[in-house]
C-alpha cells in the first residue's frame, strides 16, 4: 500500500492515519468538518489536500449511521482501488450498501476492537490498535486485492486480524462492548444524585465499573442505534438476573430460616456464575488468563514515584505484568498494586524493601 484516503478524522480514523504515516504510506484526510481534518493533519496524520487520483485504500471512519452514505459517495467517485469501514457494527452498513445497488466486491467491513473514553483527533495515537483484535468480515464476493489491502492496514497498525461473519460480529460486540457500556452507565447514573458523603467513599471497585460511562453519549447513540436488537436481547437477560437477585436479597431479609437459605443460595449461584464468566476474559496480549500475585506498595503522590518502582523492579529482573493504583481518600498518597508471576513475588518483595519502599501485607 502506497496511499490511503481516511474519510473521518475522529479518534479511530486519525489513529489509523498516524500509524500508516509512520509506515511510509501517503495519507490524505477528509472530514465533514474541515477544521477537524486540518487538526489531524497538524498532528502528523497526513495531508488534508485531496489526492490527485485514486488511492490504494479508502478508510471510512464515520459513525455507523453514515457509513453507507459516505462509502456510496466515495465508490461512485472511484476515489480508491479498495474500500473499508471501521464502524463498530457490520451487518447494517453492508445491507444498506446492497440496497443502494453498489458493487461490493471492492468493499470490506472491518472493526478495530480498540478505543478510548475520549474522542476526536486530539485523542488519537499511532499505537491505539497495537496488539488489539481487528475484525474483518469478508464474504465470498470480496475481492482478494481488497482483503490483502485490509490485512496490510491491520499489519501497519500492529493489530491482530480476526475473520468473522458480519452478523456474528454484531452479536459478539453487543455482548462484550455495547451491553457492558449501558450497564456501566446505569451504575454510574446511581451516583448522580447520591449524597456527597456516600460518593466520597468511592474506591477502585466503583471506578472500574463506571470508567467507560465517561464516553461521549452522542457517539454511543450512533453505535447503539445501529445494533439495538442484540443489545436489547442481552439486556433482557441481565434484567432477568437482576430480578432474581432482588428476590434473593429480599429473601435474605426474611425471618424465615428456609427463605434466608434460599436467598443465600441464589446470591451465591450468581456470584459463582460471575466467577466462571470472568475467568474466560482473555489475559495479557489476548492469551489465556493467568493468575498473578499482587505486591502492594505504599507511595506518596509525588512526581517520579512510579518510575522509581518500575526501575527498581527492572533492576531486580522482575517483569510487571499489570499495575493498578488506588488513591487514598483525602490524602496525597496511594497504593500501587504490582501484578507479577507468583515465583517473582519473593524476589520483588526483597528488592523493594531493600530500596526503602513500604509494602502492605
Amino acid at each position: 500500500m502506497r496511499s490511503a484516503l481516511v474519510l473521518g478524522t475522529g479518534l479511530i480514523g486519525t489513529s489509523a492515519a498516524l500509524a500508516l504515516v509512520q509506515r511510509g504510506v501517503t495519507v490524505h484526510l477528509a472530514d465533514h468538518d474541515p477544521e477537524q481534518a486540518r487538526t489531524a493533519a497538524a498532528l502528523g496524520a497526513g495531508t488534508d489536500a485531496a489526492p490527485d487520483g485514486p488511492v490504494d485504500l479508502a478508510v471510512v471512519a464515520v459513525p455507523p449511521a453514515h457509513v453507507a452514505t459516505v462509502l456510496a459517495d466515495a465508490m461512485r467517485r472511484e476515489v480508491a482501488r479498495g474500500y473499508i469501514d471501521v464502524a463498530s457494527v457490520k451487518g447494517g452498513p453492508r445491507r444498506d450498501l446492497q440496497a443502494l445497488g453498489l458493487d461490493l466486491t471492492r468493499y470490506l467491513g472491518t472493526h478495530p476492537m480498540s478505543g478510548r473514553e475520549k474522542s476526536g483527533p486530539l485523542a488519537a495515537t499511532a499505537d491505539l490498535f497495537e496488539g488489539r483484535p481487528w475484525v474483518l468480515t469478508p464474504t465470498r464476493d470480496t475481492d482478494t486485492e481488497v482483503l490483502n489491502l485490509a490485512l496490510e492496514l491491520v499489519s501497519h497498525c500492529r493489530a491482530v486480524p480476526v475473520v468473522m461473519d458480519a452478523d456474528a460480529h454484531d452479536r459478539a460486540v453487543a455482548l462484550v462492548s455495547h451491553m457492558p457500556h449501558l450497564v456501566s452507565s446505569m451504575v454510574a447514573a446511581r451516583l448522580e444524585h447520591a449524597d456527597e458523603a456516600a460518593v466520597r467513599l468511592c474506591g477502585q471497585g466503583i471506578r472500574d465499573v463506571t470508567r467507560i460511562a465517561a464516553s461521549d453519549p452522542g457517539m454511543w447513540i450512533d453505535i447503539l442505534s445501529a445494533n439495538p436488537g442484540p443489545v436489547a436481547d442481552l439486556l433482557s437477560d441481565v434484567a432477568a438476573d437482576l430480578d432474581e437477585a432482588v428476590r434473593a436479597l429480599r429473601a435474605l431479609q426474611s425471618s424465615d430460616e428456609a427463605k434466608r437459605r434460599e436467598g443465600s443460595a441464589g446470591i451465591e449461584d450468581m456470584l459463582r456464575r460471575g466467577n466462571a464468566g470472568q475467568v474466560r476474559v482473555p489475559g495479557k496480549h489476548g492469551s489465556a488468563p493467568r493468575a498473578y500475585e499482587v505486591v502492594a506498595v505504599l507511595i506518596d503522590d509525588q512526581p517520579g514515584q512510579l518510575a522509581r518502582i518500575f526501575a527498581d523492579a527492572g533492576t531486580a529482573g522482575v517483569n510487571i505484568e499489570d499495575v493498578r493504583i488506588e488513591h487514598a481518600t483525602g490524602q496525597q498518597a496511594g497504593l500501587v498494586q504490582l501484578m507479577v508471576e507468583p515465583q517473582a513475588v519473593p524476589v520483588l518483595t526483597a528488592a523493594l524493601r531493600e530500596r526503602g519502599w513500604a509494602l502492605r501485607q
